[in-house]
């Protein structure tokens, strides 16, 4: 352990822990920016302003701040190094669990985050789960940081768990479109319609259940993206609502695809369309300095390259 690592274990090295957290928060206004007087981050870290002023030397030594005086008008940043600052955050490596990535927009999301998090300095790394509920569960369970869900999956999520919403990518970040698959030959009124749904998706069962609320009849069948395929062949289902990338590309000729009905669930698919991040409430340092140091409009970017072909998935 080098002198500066052990002084990070004093107290005002524990100071200069949080003090980074905040910094990387200023990180996004650029140089030039003025920092809080010293007696207000004191107030914040609940410490004494000698402690804050020693923990500000510890960050400048490390070379992640550089900061000029200025007399009464404060003290101003001149450079902000946010990999230094986030490593000697303690904030630690960030795990985030996405969708398995078998479509290109899904592998544009996941090659759009990676440079994000590259970009932002920030410590990160993608494990891959299928189905919105195991991903909420691992978050839940504290195995993963961060999970990439639909939007209309993670309303519901924060809604019933102390969660928060870390950025919202948009429209047709998550999927393209959401749409009725039929097997060909067969007739939508049809009684006792066998439709698949993915219990493990909560956009999908949702979407599910809205297309098909008039009728009674309805015999479900409980199918994963990886059966599909095979069931439409084998003609042992009728029907399903699902993600149009994926259909497109992989289910061939047995299945035709129909546009989703009312003006309620075009609302609902449309929510469906968005990729959101969560992350959990009592990591709220930490999701703070994710909010403000990713860059949405590059991950769309990254993403809708690799989706028209012009870059290859890197993630």
């Amino acid at each position: 352990m080098n002198p500066l690592e052990e002084r990070l274990l004093t107290r005002n090295g524990l100071a200069a822990r949080q003090l980074a957290v905040l910094l990387i928060d200023r990180a996004t206004e650029g140089t030039g920016s003025r920092l809080p007087r010293v007696r207000d981050l004191a107030a914040e870290l609940r410490v004494g302003n000698g402690t804050v002023q020693a923990a500000l030397g510890l960050l400048e030594e490390a070379g992640g701040i550089s900061t000029v005086a200025r007399g009464h008008l404060g003290t101003f940043l001149t450079r902000v190094d946010r990999g230094i600052l986030w490593r000697m955050s303690g904030l630690g490596t960030l795990l985030a669990a996405m969708p398995l990535p078998y479509s290109r927009r899904y592998e544009g999301l996941a090659t759009g985050l990676r440079a994000a998090f590259d970009t932002a300095g920030t410590p990160f790394a993608i494990t891959f789960m299928r189905g919105a509920s195991a991903r909420a569960t691992a978050l839940l369970d504290h195995k993963v940081d961060l999970v990439v869900l639909s939007r209309f999956a993670a309303d519901q999520l924060i809604s019933r768990h102390p969660l928060e919403l870390v950025v919202d990518l948009g429209p047709q970040t998550y999927v393209g479109a959401h749409g009725l698959l039929l097997r060909r030959g067969v007739d939508l009124a049809a009684p006792r319609l066998r439709v698949a749904v993915d219990s493990a998706s909560e956009d999908l069962r949702t979407l599910a259940a809205r297309v098909f609320a008039a009728r009674t009849d309805v015999e479900w069948v409980e199918a994963s993206y990886m059966q599909l395929r095979d069931l439409f062949a084998r003609g042992e289902v009728d029907a399903t609502v699902w993600n149009l990338d994926e259909a497109r590309d992989h289910l061939g000729e047995h299945v035709e695809t129909r546009p989703l009905g009312d003006e309620i669930t075009r609302d609902l698919s449309l929510r469906n369309s968005s990729a959101a991040i969560v992350g959990r409430a009592g990591k709220s340092a930490a999701l703070r300095a994710v909010r403000h140091s990713l860059d949405p409009e590059r991950i769309t970017a990254l993403q809708e390259e690799v989706v028209r072909g012009e870059r290859m998935p890197s993630y």
